[in-house]
């Protein structure tokens, strides 16, 4: 099992948090891996950081936008550069576990599965720990689009299966959309350990759940064609769930 992974990671302004990521990377213990870090236009020291590390370890490779794009432009931009068979994402504040790739990656050769994510675990600004959010055993394009259940930190995609595919061009739940691009030809499934850690920001656009209504039904409406009437009830179904994860 020696198959390469490209490791997605876009990035802005991500100097306070990045080595933790990429130093998570370098401790893997699968080691045939590139990670692409996109550097959408940053503002403070994110790219001296990052080549630091491009030259201590040439499996780490900074590709910088001439125009800030967002997150779904910079990771566009790196799936496009992949060389490795398979696809995982992750973002330049969060972390993973040091046998993640080696668990989900064999996992993914020894029973061909095309598409797996995993469980993780909630991270503050300061480094304390939270709750874990436990994987689904599996899960459909309409378990994804009732409420996107799928971390993607933890996702890993089999090119070989899927071919190269990209993110729609909107500013938040473009995970989603890719998500559910790949749903239409295969379940996700689910490893119930938890392999990574999830950074949660005060100033994240996705720290306010209900901030993200509106990009639900652009993705609805403009990316998966569905109905008006059916949208609403998506959306309706994504802010009831997501305000009863806020009362537990």
């Amino acid at each position: 099992m020696n198959h390469k992974v490209t490791i997605i990671t876009p990035s802005y302004n991500s100097a306070e948090y990045i080595s933790e990521t990429i130093d998570s990377v370098i401790k893997q213990t699968y080691e045939n891996w590139e990670m692409l870090i996109v550097d959408d236009c940053s503002k403070d020291d994110s790219v001296a950081i990052i080549n630091d590390y491009c030259l201590l370890d040439n499996r780490v490779r900074l590709i910088q936008l001439e125009k800030n794009g967002g997150a779904a432009v910079a990771r566009n931009r790196a799936i496009k550069e992949a060389q490795g068979r398979f696809l995982a994402f992750l973002d330049s504040d969060d972390q993973w576990h040091p046998k993640k790739l080696e668990k989900q990656v064999g996992m993914m050769v020894n029973k061909n599965i095309p598409f797996t994510f995993t469980s993780y675990q909630l991270v503050s600004e300061e480094g304390e720990l939270g709750r874990i959010i436990k994987s689904k055993a599996e899960v459909s394009y309409r378990n994804a689009i009732m409420s996107n259940p799928i971390g993607c930190l933890t996702v890993v995609i089999d090119i070989d299966f899927f071919g190269k595919v990209y993110m729609p061009l909107i500013k938040k739940r473009q995970d989603l959309g890719l998500w559910l691009k790949l749903l239409r030809k295969t379940n996700a499934i689910g490893i119930d350990e938890n392999l990574a850690l999830y950074r949660v920001r005060k100033d994240s656009i996705s720290s306010n759940k209900f901030k993200l209504v509106k990009y639900h039904w652009i993705l609805y409406r403009e990316h998966e064609k569905t109905s008006f009437l059916k949208s609403i009830y998506y959306v309706l179904y994504y802010s009831v769930s997501k305000l009863l994860n806020i009362l537990r």
